[in-house]
């Protein structure tokens, strides 16, 4: 996947979360509805998380070191994991208590500051502006995405995408654009029905929203964490090319695993005959890594052992 799509998306929605964050909070400020302070919290935690993203990013470039031989390409999923507990808690569980708190405030009859103010449009000329600016975000997601997802439906690309930012921005910006909608539900009910309880439900379903989305996050973002294997067709690719080789007989095992986004490792053992030199095996090796590495240039650390073709056959039966 490639890094400066993710890039380019994670800024677009970290400029329109700043300026959607900065018009909600004074939206709040005027009227002190529960679903635009929800709202406020939430583009906040999503302006932080697209930060997380592009720190994650910049520390996943540094160069290997001794104690970290590979890289640290994984330094992507730690912060995409950290951008799920973020949105967990900042975002859903903040939205939840917000909801809790104002529904005893209407229960307990007290007057909702939204129906008095005289600044009750300022929530849906902001929510609005907010939708549309959410909206550029977005797009700009789903153009990047689309140019790396291919044939694969959004479900499949986002279970199955080895670079964790375009899914996170994607689930992000989907995310946002619902609470958007709850939020104006919520504010235009309370402001149609003069009835509070319409404001409690838009914060509850915004919470909920989140909440599940940090949820998808997170599982997702600990496959990744745990090691995933290269895509099915680049594990096909690197058989093939290890099988084209006359010289390898038949291929023992074959694990690969993600060192990062770009970063895929392959360790295999392939069977030779006993009468070949040294020199022959080598060169094989050789030869075979070099063809693995024009079929899936991710493929940035190989290792290949050799075993002799009639051992195989004996520990196989």
């Amino acid at each position: 996947m490639s890094a400066e799509g993710g890039t380019k998306a994670i800024i677009a929605a970290l400029l329109a979360n700043l300026g959607i964050a900065a018009t909600k909070l004074l939206a709040w400020a005027l009227t002190r509805s529960s679903s635009m302070l929800a709202e406020s919290i939430h583009s906040l935690a999503d302006s932080g998380n697209q930060a997380l993203l592009l720190l994650g990013g910049k520390r996943a470039r540094r160069a290997p070191t001794k104690n970290h031989p590979f890289g640290f390409g994984r330094e992507r999923y730690i912060y995409a994991f950290i951008v799920s507990i973020v949105l967990f808690t900042v975002g859903g569980l903040f939205a939840l208590y917000e909801a809790y708190h104002k529904y005893h405030e209407v229960h307990a009859g007290k007057e909702n500051e939204l129906l008095e103010s005289d600044w009750w449009w300022v929530p849906l000329v902001v929510l609005g502006a907010a939708i549309i600016m959410e909206t550029f975000s977005f797009r700009t997601a789903i153009v990047e995405s689309n140019k790396v997802r291919g044939e694969a439906s959004w479900g499949e690309f986002i279970r199955n995408a080895k670079a964790p930012e375009l899914p996170v921005v994607l689930l992000e910006d989907f995310a946002a654009l619902l609470g958007l909608i709850f939020a104006l539900f919520g504010v235009g009910l309370t402001l149609l029905t003069h009835n509070g309880y319409w404001d409690v439900a838009g914060t509850v379903a915004i919470g909920l929203l989140l909440v599940t989305v940090a949820i998808v996050l997170a599982v997702e973002t600990k496959s990744l964490l745990l090691g995933e294997a290269a895509a099915p067709r680049e594990r096909e690719l690197i058989a093939a090319r290890i099988r084209a080789n006359d010289h390898v007989l038949d291929i023992l095992s074959l694990r690969t695993l993600h060192l990062g986004p770009e970063q895929v490792l392959v360790a295999c053992k392939i069977s030779v005959r006993p009468t070949d030199s040294a020199q022959l095996i080598t060169d094989t090796i050789n030869a075979v890594e070099d063809s693995i590495r024009q079929a899936v240039p991710s493929a940035t650390h190989i290792f290949i052992e050799p075993d002799i073709f009639r051992a195989a056959v004996a520990s196989s039966g």
